[in-house]
């Protein structure tokens, strides 16, 4: 009878050896995990039952949101708990399964694999990855290698079916520290390509040249993109213009006058093409030692153009 009662007072002593031990315990443990997060299906979990290996395992939240332990007739929620949340709802399980007297539970986030982020659009890298919880916009830019060279000037942004639209030079400049918006999962991150502007003819860097600033979408603006006319440039060049459920419109221009800064600029839209002809009647006049000399100019830049 005596050695019962010894018995009974040690098992009561380690009962409150245990409640006084939890509140440190799971404040360490709460260190240790990933940014606390609500759990949800898929995520992966390890769990540690204090004296009880047989129940410290690794598992993942199943599809129903619960997660199942040897010796537990059923499986106990998770999905929609903190992990502190899921700590007391596993040791009322186990106490109540009369399985251990006083359990005493960690929950460790091994991975959030519910919370996808997804990058697309004008990156080097498109890219979808989970979100640990403290993952910035710069951060999947990162992921994502960066930019391309035609990509937009801002950077769509959806969360919970809203989107934002954050202007690209802001966020990389820093200026405004909020713009570089916090990503929980299940957000998208788009980069549109951006809208071009196509200049063509006699000119050293023909092509198509995105617009970023809408102060770009300019003449002169885009001579100097393309690095400036060749020689015998005809005076009139021409605003090749389509809009939608329009014919297209051939627009002359004094390109010569705007370039002595006789004329005004003239302003540009998106989709326009900006074509500058060569005067061959000009070109044709030259004497050999003009055509040699132009040429060397040519070899000695690296470039040999033909006409």
């Amino acid at each position: 009878m005596r050695s019962f009662l010894l018995l009974a007072i040690s098992v009561a002593a380690l009962g409150l050896l245990h409640a006084q031990v939890r509140p440190s315990l799971m404040e360490e443990v709460g260190n240790a995990n990933l940014p606390a997060l609500k759990l949800r299906a898929g995520d992966l979990v390890a769990v540690s039952v204090y004296d009880a290996p047989e129940l410290t395992r690794t598992v993942r939240v199943d599809p129903d949101g619960t997660i199942r332990l040897p010796l537990l007739p059923e499986g106990v929620k998770a999905a929609g708990l903190m992990p502190r949340e899921l700590e007391i709802e596993l040791a009322a399980a186990l106490k109540s399964g009369e399985i251990l007297v006083g359990p005493v539970v960690k929950i460790t986030v091994v991975e959030y694999h519910s919370r996808p982020i997804s990058v697309m659009g004008a990156v080097r890298r498109p890219v979808t990855f989970q979100s640990d919880g403290s993952t910035t916009l710069l951060d999947a830019l990162s992921r994502a290698e960066g930019f391309t060279d035609d990509a937009g000037p801002e950077i769509l942004v959806t969360q919970n079916a809203v989107v934002q639209h954050i202007a690209v030079k802001r966020l990389m400049d820093g200026t405004d520290p909020a713009l570089n918006v916090r990503l929980f999962g299940n957000d998208e991150v788009r980069v549109p390509v951006a809208d071009k502007i196509f200049v063509l003819g006699n000119i050293r860097k023909p092509g198509a040249f995105p617009i970023r600033d809408p102060a770009d979408k300019t003449v002169l603006k885009m001579v100097a993109l393309s690095e400036g006319l060749m020689p015998f440039s005809e005076k009139i060049a021409y605003i090749v213009r389509r809009r939608e459920g329009e014919k297209p419109q051939e627009i002359p221009i004094e390109l010569a006058k705007i370039m002595d800064r006789k004329s005004p600029d003239v302003p540009l839209e998106v989709g326009d093409i900006l074509y500058v002809p060569d005067n061959k009647t000009r070109r044709s006049t030259m004497s050999i030692l003009d055509r040699l000399a132009g040429f060397g100019s040519a070899t000695a830049s690296g470039l040999v153009i033909w006409h």
